[in-house]
């Protein structure tokens, strides 16, 4: 048997600053802000920082913390905001700002703090994708929030309101990167990520997610598997909704089908992971079934297509992942995953409920057929 990897040759580069502690999202009926009145005990909203801070503390003291180097994160300045947003929603977000705060659409909250919170996430971001451009490390983790893979240039949504990962992504391009692959697994459709990059044939999107549809004015993607890219982009926004109670086993297979043959084809320069732990079992606010073995064997092939086409570089960004323990569970695993330790660091605490992939599988097949059909640069026309 090899030798596992040591610590300095699989150094992770966690960019993280406190003040992102600060966007506080508030209490309530789960994410509606509400109080119906007839509740003794109102839950806090879901994105809030309990969940960000069980992801920090189990990096610098769970098993993997001698593979963690800390860096601190930094604030995002308008121009940089303005390579991804518009200049009226970036005006739009300031207002709001020096207003007292504004829902900005359905359990989005930009409340005092929340604007310096989000600048700190989007600047953590670039510092991490700088840090992997400028040959300081090959794998980045930007453990942020707000998240921000709902966030499109024009509008905020679901929780998000600057999108950090579509930031990253055109740092790269500007800075000279020819390609560059963006592999989401939050458990809901990237979607500000793929309208950022709709009409491009440099960035191939690719997201795994529910079958949950639009939900509303904010969301009016559906996520489906026909919103293919326009004009020099067509082909290069892959969908791949996933039936509810998709595992381990389904997302492996939607990654071997699906995932790894697109990549493939695509040959990225740089390699974006989109992690949100809201695809696991225990989820509050998401119907799938990932365990820490499922985000294991992702952080790993995700390695193995950056290892291929990307010179092993891997930019990381936090999105959602509301179970507060879990989470961090999973964060632990997927980076077990990505730097390929050949034996697991932490057992799973509470990972129980059975799979049945039979449904996945016969729907990763048809999305298959349909993309293989569809999509030029897969069927070779």
């Amino acid at each position: 048997m090899a030798d596992p990897p040591s610590p300095t040759q699989q150094r992770i580069h966690v960019f993280w600053h406190e003040g992102m502690l600060n966007h506080d999202t508030g209490i309530g009926i789960f994410d509606t802000g509400t109080d119906p009145g007839f509740l003794d005990v109102l839950e806090k909203h879901p994105e809030n920082s309990d969940r960000i801070r069980n992801m920090v503390s189990i990096l610098k003291r769970g098993p993997i913390s001698p593979y963690i180097s800390w860096h601190s994160g930094r604030s995002a300045t308008v121009p940089e905001l303005l390579t991804f947003h518009s200049s009226d929603y970036v005006n739009q977000l300031v207002d709001a700002d020096k207003s007292g705060g504004r829902i900005m659409c359905s359990g989005t909250f930009l409340n005092p703090g929340s604007w310096n919170s989000a600048l700190l996430a989007a600047g953590t971001t670039l510092s991490s994708m700088k840090h992997i451009l400028n040959g300081n490390g090959k794998i980045a983790y930007a453990l942020v929030r707000p998240p921000g893979h709902h966030a499109q240039p024009t509008q905020a949504d679901g929780y998000c309101f600057l999108n950090n990962a579509g930031l990253a992504v055109q740092l790269a391009l500007d800075s000279g990167c020819s390609k560059v692959a963006v592999i989401d697994i939050d458990v809901h459709y990237g979607n500000g990520t793929a309208e950022g990059f709709y009409g491009s044939d440099k960035v191939l999107t690719i997201s795994l997610h529910m079958n949950h549809g639009s939900w509303g004015p904010s969301h009016p993607q559906s996520g489906n598997v026909d919103e293919l890219g326009e004009g020099k982009g067509f082909g290069y926004n892959l969908n791949i909704p996933l039936p509810n109670g998709t595992g381990d086993k389904g997302y492996e297979y939607a990654m071997t089908e699906l995932v790894v043959p697109a990549v493939d084809k695509f040959q990225p320069a740089m390699m974006v992971l989109v992690v949100g732990q809201d695809s696991s079992a225990f989820d509050p606010n998401g119907r799938q079934c990932l365990t820490m073995d499922g985000y294991r064997v992702i952080g790993g092939i995700v390695r193995s297509l950056a290892d291929k086409h990307c010179d092993g570089r891997i930019l990381i960004v936090q999105e959602g992942g509301y179970h507060v323990t879990y989470s961090a569970y999973c964060l632990h695993a997927t980076l077990e995953g990505v730097i390929n330790l050949p034996v697991p660091l932490l057992s799973d605490p509470i990972a129980y409920y059975p799979e049945d992939e039979a449904l996945a599988t016969k729907v990763i097949d048809k999305i298959k057929q349909y993309q293989t059909e569809r999509v030029p640069f897969l069927n070779g026309t």
